[in-house]
């Protein structure tokens, strides 16, 4: 990368992981006008877009994930080699994962792994975040729910779980000891926002067997989905990994397939994430 300093890699490695001027400018305590500068001089030298403006959202063009990897691995290589002489002390593996990951898959493994003294940091990101993250080097590990892994990502299946409906004991349903889709028709249920990939999955199975159904309610996370459900708002498809109380029942789906998390890593992967990633098996 000719031409290119140090301060300006990291500059866009934070722009990169932030993917936003403001917040990336208040992390690097500059302004942002400044920092929107810096990154025009390197698309300049380089000869490339490096991010696109698609409505509100920033998003990186291939070359500029391609940078962002570099600048992450560059600044990777010099804390290592710097941790060899002793001069400073390697930064902490970053972790990134959804929240219902977090609250019922990684609870046990993140307490053990910081009781060993570990430093780790956590970020939360949907699958598609998740993803970007590990491949652009702003985290080390990702824990996710993926249909069909990448194949330039180490991907490792850590749990499997069916997919169930959850309801309240006194609905027609609540005796079953499984169902098909067939038995939600006419059903409204208590669904993730639309473009979120459980919703996207369900709406096509239904669609392929002709199944009407409707909106109960949206919700945005497992708890608030489970919590409509108790209120009797309507039943709901969730992952078996999703904790229930006494007063829900919980039905396998028999004809969904199960959803399966990945630990997701790049295939240069360190002893450390080793470590964890052993750990969260």
């Amino acid at each position: 990368m000719i031409g290119l300093v140090a301060e300006d890699l990291e500059a866009f490695a934070v722009f990169a992981r932030h993917r936003n001027f403001t917040r990336a400018a208040a992390e690097l305590h500059v302004s942002q006008p400044a920092l929107h500068t810096r990154i025009r001089k390197l698309e300049a030298r380089l000869g490339r877009s490096l991010y696109l403006k698609q409505g509100r959202l920033l998003r990186l063009t291939e070359v500029g994930e391609q940078l962002a990897a570099f600048a992450n691995d560059s600044r990777d290589r010099a804390a290592e080699f710097l941790g060899t002489l002793d001069l400073a002390p390697s930064r902490p593996l970053v972790l990134v994962a959804g929240s219902g990951t977090y609250l019922y898959l990684l609870g046990d493994p993140i307490r053990r792994f910081l009781a060993k003294g570990r430093e780790l940091q956590l970020r939360t990101g949907d699958a598609s975040e998740t993803l970007a993250a590990v491949r652009e080097g702003t985290a080390d590990v990702g824990v996710t729910a993926l249909t069909v892994p990448p194949d330039d990502l180490e991907c490792e299946v850590l749990s499997q779980y069916p997919q169930t409906l959850i309801t309240r004991a006194d609905h027609r349903l609540a005796d079953r000891r499984s169902i098909r889709l067939k038995d939600l028709q006419d059903e409204a249920l208590v669904v993730p926002p639309k473009g979120r990939p459980h919703r996207q999955q369900l709406e096509r199975s239904m669609l392929d067997q002709g199944i009407r159904w409707s909106v109960a309610v949206e919700a945005e996370g497992w708890e608030l989905l489970v919590h409509f459900v108790r209120l009797g708002v309507g039943p709901a498809v969730v992952n078996g990994s999703v904790r229930v109380t006494s007063a829900v029942r919980r039905i396998p789906v028999k004809d969904l397939p199960p959803v399966r998390y990945y630990i997701v890593t790049r295939g240069d992967a360190s002893d450390r994430v080793d470590e964890l990633k052993g750990m969260l098996l």
